[in-house]
């Protein structure tokens, strides 16, 4: 009884104490918070140049900019949202020399989060990275993650590489969190990862926990360790690998929504250029853009209750009115001969490498995604993979295919590099662990090329990263058509511009990069399972897609072609300049927006088949209810009649 008084007694201090301090907190003076962040960096130590032929980033300016900061906040921290990695021949040495995390302790970052490019070496790539970044000895950035974990011991999927990234964030010190001092203010800084991330890391080995709920425990054991240890609350920001749609909306919007307590969301993923911040219930959503094009800047009032009102906003453009600071640019050579000589120099190829002069505009990036559309680059990179593989097998390749989800960059007007080439078709690491995505050749039905078509038609208006380029092929698109049969007609391309008509029992040897084949089963989740894509062996069986490495093309010498080196080949092969027929796009992609019966109606498949029957058996409902509704009133009026005459009768 005496112990249970106690402990109500000093619950009773604590709460008293508790309330007695908040208003000495709150009327405590306003202190400035600096916030500088990126996300998305994908490797790009250098300065790159878009396809109007802007240059723009490079890790030497991002410093010297962050310098200039500093001059002005010498307290700012410095934070990073994501996917620092792959996007650039440079990460070719991430699992073995880490680069990237120990280029980012040199430019001084306090804290990152992994997107899930971080994962495109698999479970064990993450870990060699780590380990490689801890044994270096360099000053690294802290790690958070608090959602995007390896399955733990008795776990399904737990094995040795799910181990060995524990025991590389042990070594690391990866964390849900961490609490940060700078200038007197508290921050609390938290990880996370999204489920469109989780989604495009298809072979990570990781298990996505609920963001919700393993944020909302992040943030509440921040602020209570915070509270414990100095009396205070903590500036909370969650680096959030989710991101955010151009209008402000998405996962992140939704994190803000659903969970309070967060002052700050840096928002990755998406590649999103936010020049105004996202205010969601009390949360300050931020996005810089991809690359390092901007170093963003958030300057915001803080009190140590924890109250904070946004002061300035601004996103900083890298670009040339930055000089490269010294250090960071000598860094930078030092890894790029690195990559020479312990990547490059096994295909013959160096960083620098001019392999033809293109002379004509090509698509952006975001003109790749943006609509349904002949693509001059979609088309250059598709015939190179399908060139690729008739060069190295003397087998005909029906179709080849490439999405817009792994197309990283485009080519400016000048000389395409090999650097140019790999930083186009940059993701990801063969089954021969060495980085480079390879092409594999898997055989379809006639019906499921044609599903495959209808998925860049259809699908990809729901999911952007599923815009399909295709070599060998052409079709027309009617956007007006219904859904899941928007093609109006597809046909084969043979040699000379010969048409094919595509049968639907036929097999077709199909070329493209693996992850565009991991991916098969998205296409057809986001169809609601009605496009179905089968891939097959030589002879009709479907393929086991855990097995999907098996059907990689090798060359002659037994090496995987890679997407990028089938690209830079391909150019090679054009005697110095890209060949005319990429001037502008050629038509193997026709879209139109008709409302003609005709066209509308023209080949119809199931789906357009299913509706117009139910279009029929509606009509002839109608039509039914009408006649029954006019005999109705017929008979009504006839008996209204007739009453009227035995009513006249009796009178008589």
């Amino acid at each position: 009884m005496k112990l249970t008084r106690r402990i109500l007694a000093l619950c009773l201090a604590m709460l008293l104490a508790l309330c007695a301090s908040a208003p000495v907190l709150a009327d405590a003076p306003t202190m400035q918070s600096t916030i500088m962040f990126t996300h998305d960096m994908h490797s790009h130590f250098l300065p790159a140049t878009d396809e109007t032929g802007v240059e723009y980033g490079g890790y030497a300016r991002l410093k010297t900019a962050i310098n200039s900061v500093k001059s002005e906040h010498p307290d700012a921290i410095l934070v990073d949202g994501g996917d620092f990695s792959m996007g650039s021949l440079f990460q070719t040495a991430y699992a073995e020399t880490a680069s990237e995390l120990r280029v980012m302790g040199a430019l001084g970052y306090d804290a990152i989060t992994f997107g899930n490019h971080e994962y495109d070496y698999r479970a064990v790539g993450l870990a060699s990275m780590l380990n490689a970044a801890v044994d270096s000895g360099d000053r690294l950035p802290a790690i958070v993650e608090a959602n995007y974990l390896p399955p733990l011991p008795g776990e399904a999927g737990f094995n040795d590489d799910a181990q060995a990234v524990w025991d590389a964030f042990s070594r690391c010190g990866v964390s849900d969190y961490i609490l940060l001092e700078r200038g007197g203010i508290w921050y609390a800084i938290v990880g996370i990862m999204g489920v469109d991330s989780d989604e495009c890391a298809p072979m990570s080995g990781m298990i996505l926990h609920d963001r919700f709920e393993k944020t909302r425990r992040a943030v509440d054991a921040a602020k209570a360790e915070c509270w414990e240890k100095n009396g205070m609350q903590p500036l909370v920001v969650c680096l959030s690998h989710s991101g955010t749609d151009s209008d402000g909306k998405g996962e992140d919007y939704e994190l803000a929504r659903k969970v309070k307590g967060i002052h700050l969301i840096v928002s990755g993923h998406t590649h999103s250029t936010l020049t105004q911040p996202v205010e969601v219930n009390g949360t300050w959503i931020v996005s810089a853009g991809e690359y390092s094009k901007n170093l963003g800047v958030v300057t915001m009032g803080y009190k140590p209750n924890g109250d904070t009102v946004l002061s300035d906003y601004r996103l900083i453009p890298i670009d040339g009115s930055f000089a490269d600071d010294p250090d960071i640019a000598a860094l930078v050579d030092g890894y790029k001969k690195e990559v020479d000589e312990n990547y490059l120099r096994r295909f013959g190829l160096s960083f620098d490498q001019v392999l033809a002069y293109n002379p004509y505009t090509f698509d952006s990036v975001d003109e790749v995604y943006a609509t349904r559309h002949d693509s001059n680059l979609g088309s250059l990179l598709s015939d190179a993979y399908k060139w690729a593989v008739e060069e190295a097998t003397g087998e005909r390749v029906d179709l080849a295919l490439t999405a817009s989800g792994v197309i990283r960059e485009s080519f400016a007007v000048g000389d395409v590099t090999v650097s140019d080439v790999f930083n186009a078709a940059s993701l990801g690491i063969g089954a021969d662990g060495v980085p480079g995505y390879p092409l594999i050749a898997v055989y379809l039905t006639g019906a499921d090329v044609k599903n495959a078509i209808e998925v860049d038609a259809s699908v990809s208006e729901l999911m952007g990263a599923a815009r399909l380029y295709y070599s060998g092929a052409a079709a027309e698109y009617n956007t007006n058509r219904m859904f899941f049969n928007k093609t109006s007609s597809a046909v084969l391309i043979r040699d000379g511009g010969v048409r094919e008509d595509i049968d639907d029992e036929r097999l077709y040897r199909v070329v493209t990069g693996l992850y565009c084949g991991q991916m098969l089963g998205a296409a057809e989740s986001s169809s609601f399972g009605l496009l179905t894509i089968t891939a097959r062996d030589a002879d009709g069986a479907p393929i086991d897609m855990d097995r999907l490495e098996d059907y990689i093309v090798h060359d002659e010498r037994g090496n995987e072609i890679k997407e990028w080196y089938a690209i830079a080949s391909y150019l090679q092969s054009m005697g110095g300049e890209v060949e005319a027929k990429y001037a502008a796009p050629d038509g193997r992609k026709l879209v139109t927006a008709s409302w003609r019966p005709d066209k509308l109606l023209k080949n119809p498949n199931k789906f357009t088949l299913v509706a117009a029957a139910a279009v029929l058996i509606l009509l002839a409902l109608a039509v039914f209810a009408v006649r029954a509704l006019v005999r109705r009133r017929k008979k009504r009026a006839a008996g209204r009649r007739n009453g009227r005459v035995r009513r006249s009768l009796s009178r008589f």
